[in-house]
């Protein structure tokens, strides 16, 4: 779905972005490294729609979750069209295990709970819809060797 609504905003002549949350770990975290931060956040601000997706797969350290809160209060304040997609199999009650810091997490959740739409899905996953399955059975054999 988040993907769709992505390609929905870019057909409508939105820039959509996309990327898994263990990518924008990695670009905060070089960001921080090489002190290039601003721009960091700027490229991520930029675009009508971020859809960050599998958030709770990995985890920040705090000067990405302290970057991370800079991207969400940057889009916040946003005044142009502004879409934030994030994706999770995790309650974001439990996101604290992925974000290190003392009340970032809790501003940030504040940002972006402030005008959400939240679907919450639950049921069997689409994924391996067309998966065959074979199974292989062998029997034992006996050999009758000549002593």
């Amino acid at each position: 779905m988040a993907q769709a609504y992505g390609r929905a905003c870019c057909l409508e002549g939105f820039k959509a972005y996309y990327l898994k949350a263990t990518e924008l770990r990695d670009r905060l975290k070089k960001a921080a490294d090489s002190g290039n931060t601003s721009r960091t956040v700027a490229t991520l601000v930029k675009p009508s729609c971020l859809i960050v997706d599998e958030v709770g797969r990995c985890t920040f350290d705090k000067p990405c979750t302290d970057l991370f809160f800079d991207v969400v209060d940057r889009r916040y304040e946003k005044e142009c069209p502004n879409t934030m997609i994030l994706t999770s199999n995790t309650p974001t009650n439990n996101w604290d295990e992925f974000f290190t810091g003392d009340d970032t997490l809790l501003c940030t959740l504040d940002r972006l709970f402030d005008r959400a739409s939240v679907f919450v899905m639950k049921g069997a996953s689409f994924r391996g819809a067309e998966l065959e399955i074979f199974s292989v059975e062998s029997s034992p054999m006996a050999i009758k060797t000549n002593k």
